[in-house]
């Protein structure tokens, strides 16, 4: 395993009566103290009587507990407090305090087992490794973490250890906070066996034979236990004790780069962030330049002092790494809102994340203009797409079908673009206009006559109006679709027409006449200028 990974573990036994406790009391119920109010009970059916799920730590004392029924705790509490419990509420809830976390380690997991569903608790996994120093070791970030939640509404507990499950042992059943590297063995000895999060049948079964703590059985030959209480139990046991990894699985993918200020003081104008952002984007200039590469997608997540997180996301047209670019991209994307960001109390915590990067090639400068084509372009696109959002600003692009009307698309103009230089050969090459500026998405049928059935026309009618033509040129062929089409798809003979007035169409006949229909007909597709 990896020696140097420090795992925090987080548990909020008490999620369900927090979340009403915050909503009656207010979030800093806990540090004002509690009110002389009856205990609160979360309940829920269960074999065809409403029993106690969740309760708070004032009604244990009055000898309320988990799997009670309601009857029976409202005779020994007759005004306790109940509600329905809602797994999806303390599931938001949970997930919001896993946004908050955020600010330690973007590597946060959540530890919700079926049981502790219908418990109303939770946990949080938090892989701390290289990001306690920024907080003064893992004593002074245990205590930032505990006292923050506490303050927040919440009864938290936490410990550190080198494994998932040996930090989960010690802050639910351990006196010791922190487990010392390589230390699990004697953290964990003296822990009763639920500690290892196993089944509740293993762990009567483990104390009916008198083996009722983790000491009792780490020294135990291991075949016997396999054979008699399954794999299972060695799992967990080598998982806590570090003989076997355990892989926790963050909430968010882990950003390829990012840089973040902890402010002593919050803050909360919008120059003041905008200059952070700045200072941030400096920092990730050198990571970025390394390995020249580009941000095309970025975020920025702004810590309240209150708990609250707020995340902007830009994207870019292309790979951006200068502070100036990125400073603008968020300047437009802030204006875009139309309102100021809610800062509440300030930011203590603000974080520029690099979500997506793109190879970033060396060109030479342009020396009249000082820029290239490409970077005017992505500039623009950058700027409407901060305001407007960048699915609202579409460019053409080929797609994969020759018949006209399906021969291209709207995409993404944050998108990848053809380069600069494919641009120029264009220009180069000779033009032939062989298609109509304006094209009509569906084609419009018209009444045409021509002098031979398979030949041009000569004259046709189209919106009420009569137009003789006197120059045509085709026809080109375009077959139809068959395998969308089948066999009743019908080819297209296009002609480029102009008729006495100088007016120049695009018009095709529907079918070879004889081999496909008897009766072809004829329709405008598109006008030239």
């Amino acid at each position: 395993m990896n020696r140097s990974q420090r795992i925090m573990s987080i548990a909020l036994p008490c999620l369900s009566i927090d979340r009403m406790a915050r909503r009656k009391r207010g979030r800093s119920w806990r540090l004002t103290g509690r009110p002389d109010v009856p205990p609160l009970v979360a309940i829920s059916r269960i074999r065809n009587a409403q029993r106690i799920v969740a309760v708070e730590e004032e009604g244990e004392r009055a000898g309320l507990r988990r799997g009670q029924s309601l009857s029976d705790a409202r005779a020994l509490a007759p005004d306790l407090d109940s509600f329905d419990h809602d797994a999806e509420a303390d599931m938001a809830l949970l997930t919001s305090v896993a946004i908050w976390c955020d600010r330690y380690t973007p590597l946060v997991a959540i530890d919700q087992p079926s049981d502790a569903i219908a418990g109303g608790c939770g946990g949080l996994f938090l892989d701390i490794s290289g990001c306690v120093h920024l907080y003064g070791g893992e004593q002074a970030m245990l205590g930032d973490v505990t006292a923050r939640l506490r303050g927040a509404g919440f009864a938290a507990q936490a410990a550190i250890a080198d494994t998932a499950g040996a930090a989960w042992a010690a802050a639910r059943y351990g006196d010791r906070r922190i487990v010392e590297p390589g230390d699990q063995p004697a953290a964990l000895g003296g822990l009763p066996l639920a500690a290892l999060r196993l089944d509740p049948d293993c762990i009567d079964m483990l104390g009916k034979l008198g083996l009722r703590t983790i000491g009792c059985i780490a020294d135990l030959p291991r075949a016997p236990l396999a054979a008699r209480f399954g794999a299972q139990l060695l799992r967990r046991l080598d998982q806590a004790l570090g003989r076997e990894e355990e892989v926790i699985q963050p909430r968010l993918p882990a950003a390829e780069l990012a840089s973040e200020k902890i402010f002593a003081e919050p803050v909360a104008l919008q120059e003041d962030i905008e200059r952070t952002i700045g200072l941030l984007a400096a920092n990730l200039q050198p990571l970025m330049d390394a390995r020249q590469v580009g941000a095309r997608r970025l975020e920025l997540r702004l810590f309240r002092v209150d708990g609250k997180v707020a995340a902007i996301e830009v994207r870019s047209a292309g790979p951006v790494h200068t502070p100036d670019r990125i400073q603008m991209l968020f300047r437009e994307r802030i204006a875009g809102f139309h309102e100021d960001l809610d800062a509440g109390f300030g930011f203590d915590l603000i974080r520029l994340n690099v979500l997506e990067s793109q190879e970033r090639s060396v060109r030479q400068g342009d020396l009249v203009a000082g820029a290239h084509a490409h970077e005017a372009f992505d500039s623009l696109v950058d700027r409407l797409g901060a305001r407007l959002g960048v699915d609202r600003v579409l460019r053409l692009a080929a797609a994969d079908a020759h018949i006209p009307e399906r021969s291209f698309g709207l995409v993404s103009a944050a998108g990848d673009h053809p380069d600069s230089s494919g641009f120029a050969a264009a220009a180069e090459a000779p033009c032939v206009i062989t298609r109509p500026l304006l094209l009509f998405d569906r084609p419009e049928l018209v009444e045409a006559i021509a002098e031979a059935p398979d030949g041009p026309p000569v004259r046709f009618r189209w919106r009420r109006a009569v137009y003789r033509i006197v120059r045509s040129e085709g026809p080109e062929r375009i077959g139809a679709q068959w395998w969308l089409e089948g066999r009743g798809g019908r080819s297209r003979d296009y002609y480029r027409v102009e008729d006495d007035e100088g007016h120049r169409f695009w018009i095709f006949r529907h079918g070879l006449f004889g081999r496909e229909t008897a009766h072809p007909k004829w329709y405008m597709h598109g006008l030239f200028a």
